[in-house]
């Protein structure tokens, strides 16, 4: 069989188009596994990256973007662009025998191929930038995905059907470039017509009808002499024809090496394309106010600072909830009066969630309502949450520098209890720092949990044994808050069964249940405005079974207890917020300049993310690039 071969521009292009899919997939799927309804991906952990997986992913969709713009000028540039033209000829022989079949299922396969790619990066760079980094977006990204694997199997079951292994194995062979074929010169060719031609017309007429006439003596002579071609010149002192000599030839250009030519245009365009990432940022301006003008820390948006401040809108998604498409929109306002700085978010929310883990009285006893609580991830009973992280890394994507997926990101760590990935910093000494608002759990009491990342905790026997989730470097700051769990377990041993109890029951039942609102059990369901779903502990008493027996079956308690204030660094960030037709507006005011080694100040060059909770305890919303802020 014939060995056959490929150019080596080609093969090279290839081989890089194959490398970069590599990266872009797999690192893709590591991407989506902290999606929620795409934890099966986990199944796949042996074979997914753990320690770098949105950097690769980003540099290999630069790759992939510069292959294609280079790809497409080198088959125009050496001519080979027959090789995938997708024309009448080659439709009609999808129908035809079965070389010509082969050769057609072929290149619509190239086909669909660069239609996919096209999808993955159009949609990629949406969601990367944040023009459309909505629900259908990302659901577009997810499907095109999937027909890369595809694509790859039949390309590689066509071939083989082509030419067998010699066909397969070609990408293996290079070969030279082929010249591209000549231009047309018309004047070349006309004159090439001519010589042709001339060349075959008679040399000499025929005189057989002519009368014949007898010689002059010189005639004579000279019929002695060598017949001579037209295009020959008799040299003097030789007397031997001599060929005539050819014009030299016009209009010669030099030919680029077609390769070269394309790999010039894409580094060319890929390095654009860093460059204007890198000075294209997406900046958020805290305007300086007179001290006069601050906002009022009541969740009120009305007020005058924030109808003369633009709002900064991203877009989040692959969060959880929000009426089943997983996203938020999200409007951040800034300002700051040279000591506090105060912020008005607002986002889109369908629902006011306020139901954390609450307890219902069954005949059996107490049960606590609750659904993935066990493993560290509630998704149903949870109150509505709004986080935002702060950092100095300058660095474009949070993940591998705060966030790291896979269920066991740190090998002799124990692995999450959640099956998803943990927040740490790499390196010691370097903090990220998170403020969490919390609908029930000390929100409504006027403060901002401040926490942080930092480098991974020491596991404790308990996390070790699973009895509590090992967190990585999620820590709240020094200090403590003014919120608990209503509720303790008990285990019987010789059952096997765990109980629930209250820590604390109400003095007055009734008045209790009216602060809560319309009671639905529905997760789904909001509450009512002007409700909370947390008990004081000027309103309960500790628990005890007479007080127990005279609560009736089917009562349900709030989950959170209330009492006294935040302390200490975890104190640092007060706020305020309501709800109304969809929305949440949280206002938020903390000092610019801080002394803890866990927060950071607000000053220019600071990078700022923001995520939305829709009753979930950590599914949250995203966005890809980071928020600079510019502190006026």
């Amino acid at each position: 069989m014939r060995r056959r071969k490929t150019d080596y521009g080609t093969i090279i292009l290839h081989w890089l188009v194959v490398g970069a899919t590599v990266v872009a997939f797999v690192t893709g799927l590591r991407i989506a596994t902290e999606t929620p309804e795409r934890t099966w991906l986990n199944w796949l952990d042996v074979v997914l990256p753990r320690s770098s997986v949105w950097v690769p992913h980003m540099e290999a969709a630069v790759v992939l973007t510069a292959v294609a713009v280079g790809y497409a000028i080198y088959m125009i540039r050496s001519g080979l662009t027959r090789r995938i033209v997708l024309d009448k000829i080659r439709l009609r022989g999808l129908i035809g025998r079965q070389q010509a079949r082969l050769g057609s299922l072929s290149v619509l396969l190239v086909w669909i191929f660069f239609a996919t790619m096209l999808t993955l990066i159009v949609s990629g760079g949406f969601l990367y930038f944040g023009l459309s980094a909505g629900y259908d977006m990302v659901m577009i990204h997810w499907c095109a995905t999937w027909v890369i694997p595809a694509f790859a199997a039949f390309h590689v079951l066509v071939h083989y059907a082509i030419g067998r292994s010699s066909q397969l194995l070609r990408v293996f062979r290079p070969d030279r470039v082929p010249p591209p074929p000549p231009r047309l010169d018309a004047v070349e060719l006309l004159t090439m017509l001519v010589e042709k031609n001339s060349s075959s017309a008679p040399e000499f007429q025929s005189t057989s009808k002519a009368p014949l006439q007898p010689a002059e003596p010189n005639e004579r002579r000279d019929s002695r002499r060598p017949t001579m071609h037209p295009n020959q010149t008799m040299q003097p002192s030789s007397k031997k024809p001599m060929p005539r000599r050819t014009a030299p030839r016009k209009n010669m250009t030099l030919q680029s090496n077609p390769f070269v030519v394309a790999a010039a245009v894409a580094i060319t365009g890929a390095s654009a394309v860093v460059a204007a990432d890198w000075l294209v940022v997406d900046n958020l301006q805290i305007h300086r106010i007179a001290v006069a003008d601050a906002p009022i820390l009541d969740g009120d948006t009305s007020d005058p600072i924030w109808r003369n401040v633009p709002a900064f809108s991203v877009m989040t998604n692959k969060g959880d909830h929000f009426d089943g498409r997983g996203e938020s929109k999200i409007e951040i306002r800034a300002v700051h009066d040279g000591t506090w700085a105060y912020f008005l978010f607002t986002w889109e929310d369908p629902t006011r969630s306020l139901k954390q883990l609450p307890l219902l009285k069954q005949a059996d006893g107490w049960h606590l309502l609750h659904d993935g609580y066990e493993s560290n991830d509630e998704h149903a009973f949870n109150e509505d949450k709004f986080s935002v992280l702060f950092t100095t890394l300058d660095v474009d994507l949070a993940g591998d520098r705060t966030f790291h997926a896979s269920p066991q990101p740190i090998p002799n760590a124990p692995a999450t209890m959640t099956g998803r990935g943990l927040h740490y910093t790499p390196a010691a000494g370097t903090y990220a720092d998170v403020w969490q608002w919390k609908a029930t759990s000390g929100g409504p009491t006027g403060w901002m949990d401040d926490d942080h990342f930092g480098p991974p905790a020491d596991p404790t026997p308990q996390q070790v044994n699973h009895v509590v989730p090992y967190r990585g470097g999620f820590e709240p700051d020094p200090g403590s808050a003014n919120y608990s769990d209503n509720f303790v377990f008990s285990f019987d041993a010789a059952s096997g069964t765990r109980y629930v109890t209250p820590r604390r029951l109400p003095k007055n039942l009734a008045a209790t249940t009216a602060a809560m609102g319309q009671i639905t059990l529905d997760p789904n369901v909001g509450e009512s405005d002007g409700a909370r779903w947390f008990m004081t502990e000027a309103e309960s008493d500790p628990y005890t079974s007479d007080r127990d027996r005279q609560i009736p079956v089917g009562t349900v308690l709030p989950g959170v207890i209330i009492s006294g204030d935040f302390t200490g660094d975890r104190a640092d960030v007060r706020c305020a917020a309501r709800w109304a037709s969809g929305h949440w507006a949280l206002e938020v005011a903390r000092r610019l300049d801080v002394t803890s080694q866990y927060d950071v100040p607000l000053k220019t060059g600071v990078f700022m993310r923001v995520s939305a909770f829709d009753h979930t305890q950590i599914r949250h919303t995203r966005h890809v690039r980071p928020i600079r802020l510019e502190v006026e």
